[in-house]
């Protein structure tokens, strides 16, 4: 039964609606909008430039938008203390901890730059460095640790203030497979604890382990936005046969797929080939010695080139 409380809690603890930005009167962001419920973990992938890391810097009130409104838990952003950074908990693209500091004082100047007392500073400290598998290293300098270390501080540092909503711009890029994992299982805590989560990747398999919702964005809008297997099942068929030459030649001159499978894509040296049942069509190709198969299930980097292409997008900002 609903009651007339209930009915004032917004559905939505993080709504965008119409959020527009142009740099030298390019859009970076078009009639942006996204909403995400509380405790969801909302992943938001996308090409360079595609406007995944000016939308977090606008909801983190560091990129003024040209236009739309961001609300938290219902409210405006602009209309909340101190633009709601005690809501927010950032982690950034770039570790920018303090070198001059050690690992347990960077995690105490936060604290007292959201005026924390004492007590509290301390005890999230410990609490956050046991979480983050660091509390052997609370005073080491900064450049002691490695980068999956660094990672792990400048995480618990967003933790400090025991935000509702963590932003995390591209959490895992550059670090090894250990690394990745840790921090992967420590993001899923964070959610079982009730945390809501938005970041950004460029990791298809780190969007598909994590998120209950992807958004992929393209020149500022939403293209499509569905949990990780309903946008698979949404736009590819089930399975994937990769044909590869040796000799880097093409694979299928004749082009003998063609009426025997749901579509076919050639790539480079590679022939991608979609269809529900492959069985026939990879012994068929598996009788020539020249070529390299891979038969696979489709998966999510599947979905996200066949939507934003594969061209290169380098130097674009957004």
């Amino acid at each position: 039964m609903v009651t007339a409380a209930d009915a004032t809690v917004p559905s939505n603890f993080l709504e965008a609606e119409g959020l527009y930005k142009a740099y030298s009167g390019r859009p970076v962001l078009q009639n942006f909008g996204l909403r995400i419920r509380a405790g969801e973990c909302y992943v938001l992938v996308g090409p360079n430039g595609a406007g995944k890391s000016t939308c977090i810097r606008g909801i983190q009130g560091i990129t003024p938008l040209d236009g739309g409104e961001i609300r938290i838990a219902g409210r405006p952003l602009q209309s909340l203390p101190h633009g709601g950074r005690h809501i927010l908990g950032v982690v950034p693209q770039e570790d920018n901890l303090d070198p001059d500091f050690s690992v347990a004082e960077n995690l105490w100047v936060y604290g007292r730059y959201f005026s924390l007392p004492r007590s509290s500073i301390r005890q999230r400290t410990a609490e956050l460095l046991e979480f983050m598998l660091l509390s052997d290293y609370a005073q080491k300098p900064i450049g002691a640790l490695s980068g999956g270390m660094k990672r792990r501080l400048t995480i618990a540092r967003a933790l400090i203030h025991e935000p509702r909503l963590i932003l995390l711009d591209e959490p895992s890029t550059g670090l090894d497979p250990q690394a990745r994992h840790l921090i992967w299982q420590k993001l899923r805590e964070l959610k079982r604890q009730g945390v809501t989560l938005l970041l950004t990747t460029h990791y298809m398999d780190e969007a598909e382990r994590l998120a209950d919702r992807v958004g992929i964005i393209d020149h500022g809008r939403i293209l499509d936005e569905a949990p990780p297997a309903e946008l698979i099942a949404r736009h590819i068929p089930p399975m994937v046969l990769e044909l590869r030459r040796l000799d880097g030649g093409r694979p299928d001159p004749e082009d003998w797929y063609r009426g025997r499978v749901a579509a076919g894509e050639r790539v480079g040296d590679t022939l991608l080939l979609y269809g529900e049942d492959l069985g026939a069509v990879q012994r068929h190709y598996a009788q020539r010695d020249d070529l390299r198969l891979l038969l696979r299930t489709a998966n999510l980097e599947d979905v996200f080139l066949r939507l934003t292409g594969r061209d290169l997008r380098e130097g674009d900002r957004g």
